[in-house]
């Protein structure tokens, strides 16, 4: 089975997410998405990089999330939401592959 990067993973849960809540007109619904790809991404930053990383990359995701509501208002929602999804994936690919 191929792999998945853990950085595209959490890139695609910020973006998805976000889609998920906006088209379907329900929050909570791009609120389990989020959570799903965060925790997908979580496991594999443990498992790649330790416990110290994975909590580090993880308080980073949810971090994104929460800057990129004031951050559109600057910039725009997808603007917004593409910057702090670029952030966090290459935050998470700098840690990984230093570990790897």
């Amino acid at each position: 089975m191929a792999k998945v990067p853990a950085a595209a993973v959490a890139a695609s849960g910020l973006v998805g997410g976000y889609a998920m809540a906006r088209w379907t007109k329900k929050r909570p619904l791009g609120g389990v998405a989020l959570a799903a790809a965060g925790s997908v991404a979580a496991y594999e930053w443990h498992r790649q990089a330790g416990p110290r990383a994975a909590t580090a990359l993880t308080t980073a995701y949810v971090a994104a999330f929460a800057g990129s509501h004031p951050l559109a208002k600057k910039l725009g929602a997808w603007p917004a939401v593409f910057t702090v999804a670029g952030t966090v994936a290459a935050a998470s690919w700098a840690v990984t592959r230093r570990s790897a």
